[in-house]
């Protein structure tokens, strides 16, 4: 679509939230103020408090009485205890889920991939790569081997329209799982994908699920640091769940 065919204020949404997603505006920055965008973007009042106000509502910015409109600390969530679809959580945070495939090809296992999945070199795999949307701000970076005996339609599905999660859990259900989270700084190929600012570090979870007594699939999912967080709450089995409202929720404190 031409830049003459979107509306203003949809203009001045995207240069901002451009701004936020290559790293120039960060959380808690301040973003240019409704007068800010009267002058610079010389749009009427209304068109730029329409900008502020979806941007708020969208989650990219908060605006504080008083004080401004600043960069609210955008962070995708997964649950560090659970395998979850990424979009069933973006959507239930109330966001838009999106995905951009990358790669989506049959390979032969070799080193590492054959290892994890316990099967001889040179077995028949399915390699994928995606980056997943949050809004439209990336959030992360799936790369992911399974085997095709396990899946033999892999390659050839619309993984723009469900994730590689969905789908795979449509065959046949995850009996178990196991993942490793570490810290670790992205090549430059991990950087462009997820627009990360040079010397942003990224977690990266590996994940290898099982079904029927066997792994499946193996994963490295990169995520920069900035825009995503590991929550869980654990309850020993036998034992209630105790009510959270009478206490501060962890998320909300700050460090």
């Amino acid at each position: 679509m031409s830049s003459q065919a979107t509306p203003r204020y949809q203009q001045l949404k995207d240069e901002i939230v451009e701004r936020i997603s290559n790293g120039e505006l960060k959380p808690g920055d301040r973003v240019p103020s409704e007068n800010d965008l009267v002058v610079s973007g010389s749009v009427s009042r209304m068109t730029a408090n329409r900008a502020l106000r979806e941007l708020t509502d969208e989650g990219y910015v908060k605006r504080v009485a008083g004080r401004g409109t600043f960069v609210a600390d955008f962070r995708a969530r997964s649950h560090v205890l659970e395998v979850q679809d990424i979009a069933v959580e973006i959507e239930a945070r109330g966001h838009v889920y999106s995905s951009r495939v990358l790669r989506s090809s049959r390979q032969r296992a070799r080193g590492e991939v054959a290892r994890a999945l316990d099967v001889d070199q040179g077995t028949d795999v399915c390699h994928l790569m995606l980056v997943h949307y949050e809004n439209t701000v990336p959030v992360q970076l799936e790369d992911r081997h399974v085997l095709v005996s396990f899946a033999p339609e892999c390659a050839d599905q619309d993984f723009e329209s469900h994730t590689p999660s969905a789908y795979l859990s449509s065959i046949a259900p995850m009996t178990e799982a196991e993942q490793v989270v570490r810290a670790a700084m992205p090549n430059r190929a991990v950087r462009r994908h997820l627009a990360m600012g040079t010397g942003e570090p990224a977690l990266v979870v590996l994940r290898r699920t099982w079904s029927s007594g066997r792994p499946v699939t193996i994963a490295r999912l990169h995520h920069p640091a900035s825009r995503y967080e590991l929550t869980g709450h654990y309850t020993p089995p036998g034992s209630k769940r105790a009510a959270p409202a009478g206490a501060a929720q962890l998320e909300t404190l700050t460090q």
